[in-house]
């Protein structure tokens, strides 16, 4: 199930992508997992496939496939704010999972490569951000704002099952 949120944007109104159930996010880890090694393993191989910098081969990997997102969470009684720092990214390129204890994002844009460029270096155009969070939230409530880069989702908490006392007559 998923659920199109209107964006507010300084320049035009967009949709972020929310989806509700997270089953598919298995699979991108998965896929960008996949991304990740067969970098790691190019670099493996570049060093003559010399065995002892593995982490090494797989940090670099890492952070030439993805951007670091910095984030910023807040909370009131009602609700949770999490602001993401995403420049260069439309709300097109962006998707957020709602699970009722955690939040993610996901941004990915395409490369595109002129046809006359002969050399480019790997750069950031991908990011996965996921954030658990301390009480369950309500993920048919959450809003998504993009302002000049700068993400900001709006979580609702469910509201705790009120206490009834038992009154002796």
């Amino acid at each position: 199930m998923s659920t199109a949120l209107a964006v507010r944007s300084s320049t035009e109104s967009k949709n972020i992508t929310v989806i509700l159930q997270k089953n598919d996010l298995f699979e991108e880890l998965v896929a960008l997992t996949d991304r990740i090694r067969q970098r790691a393993f190019g670099f493996f191989q570049n060093r003559g496939a010399s065995r002892g910098n593995d982490l090494e081969d797989w940090f670099k990997a890492e952070s030439e496939l993805l951007q670091q997102v910095p984030v910023e969470m807040s909370e009131t009684d009602e609700a949770y704010t999490v602001r993401a720092e995403v420049p260069g990214f439309d709300a097109k390129n962006l998707t957020v999972r709602a699970g009722q204890n955690s939040i993610c994002i996901h941004g990915k844009k395409e490369q595109k490569k002129d046809k006359e460029t002969e050399y480019t270096e790997v750069s950031s155009q991908e990011f996965c951000r996921c954030i658990d969070l301390p009480l369950a939230i309500d993920p048919n409530k959450v809003s998504a704002h993009l302002d000049n880069g700068v993400l900001k989702l709006d979580l609702q908490k469910v509201a705790p099952a009120k206490k009834l006392e038992a009154k002796a007559a």
